[in-house]
């Protein structure tokens, strides 16, 4: 069992594949060029999942594929089914903008994904270009109806800006009820690559206006998800994500290791230890030690909110949020 100095159980990896993207969101990389990594800089399938065993066997129970976009990486469903096959109760799942889920769903389940986050941002296709920087959403909508159809469970996420689209919320909300997805609005988190000047909906304003429409009880955190949730009367549950909240990191319980094989203990702080060397040699006694260091000197929290009001300079796109 992983356990840092703050007495959590970290039980949770998130693991890029990629950091290439074919979206620039205004919120994450919007003036980042079309490049990437040379391959040769990237960790392979196998020895990723060679640490992904290690990670398993100290005690991790979920594993998300993230990005970048994670579709991008050719035969992702091998690694997805690397690790299945390895350890069928590990909580496997995805987070991927859907452009190229339509065509890839079928594979990724059979290869043994059991869910996948999505991000809905809008359902206005001017706006999704605004925000995306192409012409997406057609793609994304048919790739999140190709999921539900081959039977993944899809969450949604939101990030609402105000002057973009912090007027669709009921429609975000209403399109996830009609299809049972779970959908959380996530508060906008500054960071130095984003486009500047975005101006955030804050979690209380989010339910202030949904409480114009509806009527809804808390429920408050599931486990340890980011995410605090909240109840309609007719039974559809939505979240909301702060992490400028003093609590959101209260019972944090995840790490995050890049495809150039950077283990990150949190989010917002650019700390990491590479596991590359260890893993390309095959010295798997050093890479889990760098596993149990990283989890070790976990920060208690990030500083969004703090008294200098930072602004991280993670790049999100590395980790995948």
């Amino acid at each position: 069992m992983l356990i840092d100095s703050y007495d959590r159980v970290v039980d949770y990896i998130r693991v890029s594949v990629t950091e290439r993207c074919n979206f620039r969101c205004q919120y994450c990389m919007p003036e980042k060029p079309f490049s990437w990594v040379p391959k040769e800089n990237l960790l392979s399938f196998e020895e990723l999942f060679e640490f992904m065993k290690v990670a398993i066997d100290e005690g991790v129970k979920k594993i998300r594929i993230t990005g970048g976009e994670p579709l991008l990486r050719e035969d992702l469903d091998t690694f997805i089914k690397m690790i299945s096959d390895y350890a069928p109760d590990v909580d496997l799942a995805m987070t991927s903008n859907a452009f190229l889920l339509k065509g890839t769903a079928q594979r990724l389940k059979d290869a043994g994904l059991k869910r996948i986050n999505v991000s809905i941002d809008t359902l206005k296709p001017e706006v999704a270009e605004a925000i995306a920087g192409r012409n997406v959403l057609k793609n994304v909508l048919e790739g999140v109806e190709e999921a539900l159809k081959v039977g993944l469970e899809v969450k949604a996420n939101m990030v609402p800006m105000k002057g973009m689209n912090a007027d669709e919320i009921f429609d975000v909300l209403e399109y996830c009820r009609e299809r049972d997805i779970t959908v959380r609005f996530i508060e906008y988190m500054e960071n130095a690559y984003a486009k500047a000047n975005i101006s955030k909906l804050s979690g209380q304003e989010v339910l202030e206006a949904l409480g114009e429409k509806y009527n809804f009880t808390s429920e408050g955190y599931d486990g340890a998800s980011p995410a605090k949730y909240y109840r309609l009367e007719n039974g559809y549950r939505f979240g909301i994500i702060e992490p400028y909240g003093d609590d959101f990191c209260k019972q944090c319980n995840r790490i995050r290791l890049t495809a150039e094989g950077n283990l990150i203990p949190c989010l917002y702080f650019d700390e990491a230890m590479s596991i590359a060397e260890s893993v390309k040699k095959g010295d798997i006694k050093t890479a889990a030690a760098v596993l149990k260091e990283v989890v070790r000197t976990k920060p208690e929290k990030n500083r969004w909110g703090g008294e200098d009001d930072e602004v991280s300079t993670r790049a999100f796109y590395e980790t995948g949020g």
